[in-house]
């Protein structure tokens, strides 16, 4: 990884294929000598200007409009400039072929922003946003980047980062006091405000693991014994025959995935092996295969046939055990003189009918927004690292409740120096070796 400023980088900007406007943006220390001599011309802080740009032979590439942002007030923080030319992908390319002819050179993907984050013009999770804004599917999805670029998700990071600090300073000043009783040292203060950390963290999870479920969408697997309607009810969901269906009890013996969206989510479903003891060498593989996928499950539908659903579920109840979310599917309701009302945990539905489906769409969507509704003042986008980030902050900080009640203040001290690493992690005030390398790498070239 080079050094922020020692070079400039050209690439670029706009997406790949013809368009009626491509741009080619440059940032370093001489880019605005390098847009000159391409532009023959002299570039005005913020101004546009018509320009003909030229090859080195002083044959006209293609005309358009030169755009120059001196540092600091840009958006990597260096000297931009962004040559706006006809969007045909061989007069951009040779755009910066001239480029960096003239002493620039090709832009890693994410390089643009990665270089604003290192000059302090965004944290980590802004630049993040920005990747997942321009990944956006839909419009909630678009809003949710939006407000964590503009630093909602940041800002409760770091309200709760100063909180652990605060509170690491007071128990280590408190260290020092040892012979004094604990509560004449503000030891009931520092136990209120490690419950309303540790509140304001969980709630921070929560909103964060819908944001991360908005960008990534669910891993649901489809579960339950032989023969209960787990293929019909993928092809349902899906709308399309995506799995065989037949009577004969083994006929899936491997996973098969179809991602679908729901009201604008985005869930990938997993048909599985039915769940059952004995079977043939490829069954019990396809039911290994089965127990696997659970591991990564956000979301178990168990789909039992409704006629017999008590012998069916014992045979998966253990395979379940580990998964956070579950969802009992009744199916072949059709089949039933009179079909039962459903509850918070279980739905009744025909995949041959279509009978509760759109009940069935409904819990789905309620377990991918959790207890946020659409359109939540609160909703960001978020991701992976950041959710498991929050998770040890999470954990650390209890530890340091705990510790602190049995007065073992260094160790307490610890683990909220721990919780405050864990959240820098997410906003980039602490980043390990690798880190800000595996991030940036999943951008586009002109970001």
């Amino acid at each position: 990884m080079s050094t922020p400023g020692t070079d400039t980088i050209a690439a670029i900007a706009t997406a790949p294929g013809a368009g009626g406007v491509g741009i080619v943006r440059l940032s370093g220390p001489r880019a605005r000598a390098i847009a000159e001599a391409i532009c023959a011309r002299r570039l005005e802080p913020r101004q546009a200007h018509y320009a003909r740009f030229r090859g080195d032979d002083g044959e006209a590439i293609d005309d358009g409009i030169a755009l120059s942002f001196p540092a600091p007030a840009s958006f990597t923080g260096e000297d931009v400039v962004e040559l706006q030319a006809h969007g045909s992908p061989v007069v951009l390319q040779q755009l910066v072929a001239r480029a960096c002819a003239l002493g620039a050179r090709h832009a890693r993907p994410g390089e643009f922003s990665e270089r604003a984050f290192v000059n302090g013009k965004l944290d980590l999770a802004q630049a993040e946003a920005i990747a997942d804004l321009i990944a956006a599917a839909d419009s909630r999805a678009a809003r949710a980047a939006r407000r964590a670029l503009d630093g909602a998700f940041s800002r409760r990071v770091d309200a709760i980062a100063a909180a652990l600090l605060a509170l690491r300073v007071h128990v280590e000043a408190a260290i020092d006091f040892a012979d004094e009783p604990l509560d004449t040292l503000g030891g009931a203060q520092v136990r209120a405000r490690l419950g309303e950390t540790l509140a304001a963290l969980a709630a921070l999870l929560a909103d964060a693991e819908r944001g991360r479920k908005l960008r990534d969408g669910m891993h649901a697997v489809i579960i339950g014994p032989p023969n209960a309607g787990k293929s019909s009810l993928l092809n349902a969901l899906a709308g399309s025959d995506r799995a065989i269906v037949t009577d004969i009890a083994g006929t899936t013996r491997d996973t098969l995935r179809e991602t679908i969206r729901i009201d604008g989510l985005e869930l990938t479903l997993v048909d599985t092996a039915g769940l059952r003891e004995g079977g043939d060498a490829i069954e019990r593989e396809g039911m290994r295969r089965a127990r696997d996928e659970l591991q990564r499950a956000d979301l178990a539908l168990v789909v039992l046939d409704a006629r017999d659903a008590e012998a069916g579920a014992t045979a998966v109840a253990d395979a379940i055990a580990g998964v956070p979310q579950r969802l009992w599917i009744h199916n072949k309701a059709d089949l039933l003189a009179a079909t039962p009302a459903g509850d918070a945990h279980r739905v009744f539905v025909s995949a041959r009918s279509g009978q509760g489906l759109p009940e069935l769409h409904s819990r789905l969507r309620a377990l991918a927004l959790g207890h946020a509704g659409e359109g939540s003042d609160g909703e960001f986008s978020a991701r992976a690292r950041h959710v498991e980030a929050l998770r040890r902050a999470h954990a650390h900080a209890d530890a340091a409740n705990r510790e602190f009640g049995h007065e073992r203040l260094e160790l307490a001290a610890e683990e909220l120096r721990l919780a405050h690493d864990a959240l820098g992690e997410i906003t980039g005030t602490v980043t390990p070796d690798d880190l800000l390398g595996r991030i940036f790498s999943t951008f586009c070239i002109g970001k």
